[in-house]
C-alpha cells in the first residue's frame, strides 16, 4: 500500500471534493514564490509590529517543524534544521519576498521553538517556555497554530498540555502529523482516527488532521491548502 493515499482523506462528496481541490489549487499558489527570513525572536520586545496575518508552527523538539516549513515553501535551509533537539531557540519569523498575486492573502510562517526538550539548561527551557506562551496569548495577527504530532510517537502530555492552554486562549488550532512515511498506512490510519478522538472536544480546535512527511512531500499541498482556508476564514 502507498502510504500518500492515506496521508489527508478527501472529504466525501463531490463538492466538499470540489472545494478541498481548489483550495489545494489556491493553496499552492500562496505558496509558490520566493520566502524569505524576516527576524529571529527571543524575546517578545524584539517582535515585529503586527501585520500580515500570521501561520504558526508548535511542537516537541525534533518533530519536524523546521522540515516542514522548508518543504511547505519549497525552500531548502529557509528555516534550519539540525538533528540536535532544542536548536531553535526563538520565534523565526519569514515572509513571501514579493506581494501576492490573483487576489491571494498575505501570509507569515513562524516557527516556535520547540517544548520538551529535558537536556536544555532549565533557565533557557523557562525562558522559551514563557516567549512560546506570552505570543500566544497576545498576538492578534495570529490566525492559526499548527501543533505538530510525530507519526511515530503520537500525542504525548506535553502536547496535550499545549492543547490546553490554546484552548483556554482561545487560539485556533489544528494538528499535523509528521514523518507519516515512517510508520504503515494501516497504522496511520488508526493514529489519524484516535488523534482525532482525542480533540474533539476541545474547543479551539480546528476537527480536520492533516499527515504529511516533508521528505517525500506527502501531504504538504494539503496543509497549504487548510493554511490558506485558516487565513481567509
Amino acid at each position: 500500500m502507498n502510504v500518500e493515499n492515506y496521508v489527508s482523506p478527501a472529504p466525501g462528496s463531490d463538492a466538499e471534493r470540489e472545494r478541498y481541490a481548489d483550495l489545494k489549487g489556491r493553496g499552492r499558489k500562496l505558496f509558490g514564490g520566493d520566502w524569505q527570513f524576516v527576524r529571529g525572536v527571543p524575546a517578545m520586545k524584539f517582535l515585529p509590529e503586527e501585520g500580515p496575518p500570521e501561520i504558526a508552527f508548535a511542537g516537541r523538539s525534533n518533530v519536524g517543524k523546521s522540515s516542514l516549513i522548508n518543504a511547505l515553501t519549497a525552500t531548502k535551509g529557509l528555516a534550519r534544521t539540525s538533528n540536535t533537539p532544542g536548536r531553535t531557540q526563538e520565534l523565526n519569523f519569514f515572509t513571501p519576498d514579493a506581494e501576492f498575486e490573483d487576489g491571494l492573502p498575505p501570509i507569515a510562517l513562524v516557527d516556535m521553538p520547540g517544548y520538551g526538550f529535558a537536556k536544555a539548561p532549565k533557565d533557557a527551557v523557562d525562558a522559551w517556555t514563557k516567549l512560546i506562551f506570552s505570543y500566544l496569548r497576545g498576538r492578534t495577527t495570529l490566525k492559526r497554530v499548527y501543533v505538530l504530532i510525530d507519526a511515530r510517537h503520537g500525542v504525548k502530555k506535553n502536547d496535550e498540555e499545549v492543547f490546553d492552554l490554546l484552548d483556554k486562549a482561545a487560539v485556533s488550532y489544528q494538528l499535523v502529523l509528521t514523518k507519516a512515511d515512517k510508520i504503515k498506512p494501516p497504522a496511520l490510519v488508526k493514529l489519524q482516527a484516535e488523534t482525532l478522538e482525542k480533540i474533539a472536544k476541545r474547543a479551539a480546535a480546528f476537527p480536520f488532521i492533516v499527515s504529511t512527511s516533508s521528505e517525500k512531500g506527502h501531504g504538504v499541498d494539503d496543509l497549504k491548502g487548510q493554511i490558506l482556508y485558516a487565513i481567509e476564514n
